[in-house]
């Protein structure tokens, strides 16, 4: 189990690494209820069949898939300090999706500390980049730049 972050430690933790999840099965269970959930069942995602002759050679996540699954690891890895009363998604300043995810491969997130900025009213504004790295991948799946309002 991952240890609980305090406010004091993410501010300390600017520029550098506080968190790496567990590794995570992505099967095509998850990526066909992500596709009824957004209307999206493009054959790339959805149907192995046909996917099996299409560029990846396999069904593939959706790239939104991935990045929604941030909330997951955030929680597992306990990203959100203790000692706070309540964050917020603020938003994102960029997400680049760099490399498929296939179906029945395993991810994980890894989690950096860009910024800690004070805004005022006991907020402050947390920006972290998430990188979602799949198994035996040479490059990242993900990149993104999350934005977290802390109330303390």
């Amino acid at each position: 189990m991952a240890e609980q972050l305090t406010l004091e430690k993410l501010k300390n933790s600017v520029g550098k690494e506080v968190a790496v999840s567990s590794w995570f099965e992505v099967d095509q269970a998850r990526v066909n209820t992500f596709a009824d959930c957004t209307d999206d069942h493009q054959w790339i995602h959805v149907d192995p069949v046909k996917a099996k002759d299409g560029p990846f050679k396999t069904t593939i996540a959706h790239g939104f898939l991935t990045l929604s699954l941030l909330s997951h690891f955030h929680f597992e890895v306990k990203v959100f300090p203790s000692d706070i009363k309540l964050a917020v998604n603020y938003g994102l300043n960029k997400v680049r999706f760099l490399n498929p995810v296939t179906v029945g491969s395993k991810i994980r997130a890894r989690f950096k500390v860009l910024s800690m900025e004070e805004k005022g009213h006991g907020r402050i504004l947390m920006t972290l980049e998430n990188t979602i790295e799949a198994q035996g991948a040479d490059k990242p799946a993900m990149i993104a730049e999350t934005l977290t309002l802390l109330f303390v």
